[in-house]
C-alpha cells in the first residue's frame, strides 16, 4: 500500500481473546505472564460486563423485534427468558387485506393486581410483564379474537462472550474501547487492585462516550392543550 494511502476498509472486529490481551495490558499483566486462570477469569468478567450494562441502559443493538399470536381468552402469554425488558407494544388488528396497529401501554404488577375484573374480555390497552426467571407477559382486557397478534420491541440479554472460533463480541465497533476498559477495570479487582485509581475513570469515561451514542436521532415535541380556552 503507497505510503499516506488509507486502508479503505472497515472491518476491525477483534476477538474476545485479543480484547482480553489488551484488558490485561491495561492491567499491567503481560502476555508472557498469563496463565489459563487468566482466561478463566477473563471468560466470566466479559459475560459480566455485558450483563451490567443491559442493567444501565437501553442498548440499541440489542433490541428486537417479536410477535406474538393472539388467542382469544387468554391472558397471559410465554416470553424467551432472554427478554429482559418489553418496550414498545402494540396489537394488530386484521381488517380485510389492512393491518391496523393500536399502541398499548405498560402497567406495574401492583397497578394490574388492583384490577377488580382480570378476565374482562375486549380489546387489550395494556400489558404486565411478569420479570420471572421464565418471563410472561399479561395482557388487559383479555383478548376478544378481534386482534391477531401482539408486536413487540423487546430488549434482549446480549450473545455469550466465548473465546470459541476467535468469538468476537456482540458489540458495535464503537464500544470497543468501553468494552476493554470496563474488562480490565473487572480483571484488576482480582489480579492488579494498584490500577484501579486509574481504571476506573477511564471505564466511566469510555462507557459515557459510548453510551452519548446509543440514542434514536429522533426529535421530540412537546406542545400545550389549549383546546380549553376557545369553549364557549
Amino acid at each position: 500500500m503507497p505510503l499516506g494511502e488509507i486502508s479503505g476498509t472497515k472491518t476491525y472486529a477483534p476477538s474476545l481473546g485479543e480484547l482480553v490481551l489488551y484488558s490485561y495490558g491495561l492491567c499491567g499483566v503481560r502476555r508472557t505472564a498469563i496463565l489459563q486462570e487468566h482466561m478463566a477469569d477473563a471468560h466470566v468478567a466479559a459475560n459480566l460486563l455485558l450483563a451490567d450494562w443491559s442493567l444501565k441502559g437501553i442498548n440499541l443493538w440489542q433490541v428486537d423485534k417479536i410477535v406474538i399470536p393472539l388467542v382469544r381468552g387468554q391472558a397471559t402469554y410465554d416470553l424467551e427468558p432472554s427478554v429482559v425488558v418489553m418496550l414498545d407494544t402494540y396489537i394488530n388488528l386484521q381488517q380485510g387485506s389492512a393491518l391496523t396497529d393500536s399502541i398499548i401501554l405498560p402497567v406495574g404488577r401492583t397497578e394490574y393486581a388492583s384490577y377488580p375484573n382480570k378476565e374482562t374480555i375486549g380489546r387489550p390497552t395494556i400489558f404486565w410483564m411478569n420479570r420471572q426467571l421464565k418471563p410472561t407477559v399479561t395482557l388487559w382486557p383479555v383478548p376478544d379474537g378481534q386482534h391477531i397478534s401482539m408486536t413487540a420491541f423487546v430488549l434482549r440479554q446480549s450473545d455469550d462472550a466465548n473465546f470459541d472460533n476467535a468469538s468476537i463480541p456482540s458489540i458495535p465497533q464503537v464500544w470497543l474501547y468501553a468494552f476493554a476498559t470496563g474488562l480490565a477495570a473487572k480483571l484488576a479487582l482480582s489480579w492488579a487492585p494498584e490500577r484501579l485509581q486509574f481504571l476506573l475513570p477511564a471505564e466511566a469515561a469510555a462507557y459515557l462516550a459510548a453510551s452519548s451514542h446509543n440514542v434514536e436521532t429522533a426529535n421530540t415535541y412537546i406542545s400545550p392543550m389549549i383546546g380549553g380556552y376557545y369553549r364557549t
